[in-house]
């Protein structure tokens, strides 16, 4: 069971300069953080360093932005974190993914027409999520696409949306207005 209601409630304003600074830089929604931001603003440091990290893993890096919502998507919902898939539903849609490939990302691989490096990928999510570790047939697959470099930000990044799903699902942060939940 996920909590139904905020165990901690977003912070949407503050007094205090810095944290406003550091929340101005944040994904904002009708003029104030997303849920989750909110919930970080609890703790500052952390956030101020949780947006150079999570910010670079989101926005930086030699993997596709198509790519990293494939896996984003996967292990969110591999958590089961709403919050988590419904914000990469619109990162996903904005990034290249159609709905028909969203809503397959949260039934079995055989539900789409994958390509084999999608197939990778999702396989890839699906076995840190079971096991946190990827099968050597796995990695096979994967080392055909992706060098070294690439394969190094594929598993930060898995392991990234892995933290934040459980922080998320744990902090019961609530979807924001107009994010969709799970697809139909």
């Amino acid at each position: 069971m996920r909590p139904t209601e905020a165990r901690i409630q977003p912070l949407e304003q503050t007094d205090d300069p810095e944290l406003s600074e550091i929340l101005s830089k944040t994904l904002l929604r009708d003029g104030k953080p997303i849920n989750i931001f909110g919930v970080l603003a609890h703790h500052p440091k952390l956030l101020k360093r949780f947006n150079l990290f999570a910010g670079f893993m989101l926005t930086q890096g030699v993997v596709p932005f198509r790519e990293k919502e494939i896996v984003i998507l996967r292990i969110g919902w591999n958590a089961q974190s709403v919050y988590e898939f419904g914000q990469h539903t619109l990162l996903g849609l904005e990034r290249g993914l159609t709905d028909a490939e969203i809503k397959a990302l949260t039934q079995d691989l055989d539900s789409h027409n994958w390509t084999e490096d999608d197939q990778a990928l999702i396989t890839m999510a699906d076995e840190l999520a079971a096991d946190d570790c990827v099968t050597d047939q796995t990695w096979a697959k994967l080392a055909k696409r992706w060098d070294d470099q690439a394969m190094v930000e594929l598993l930060m990044l898995a392991g990234t949306y892995r933290l934040v799903s459980g922080f998320l699902n744990s902090a019961g942060v609530q979807l924001d207005d107009g994010v969709p939940g799970w697809p139909q």
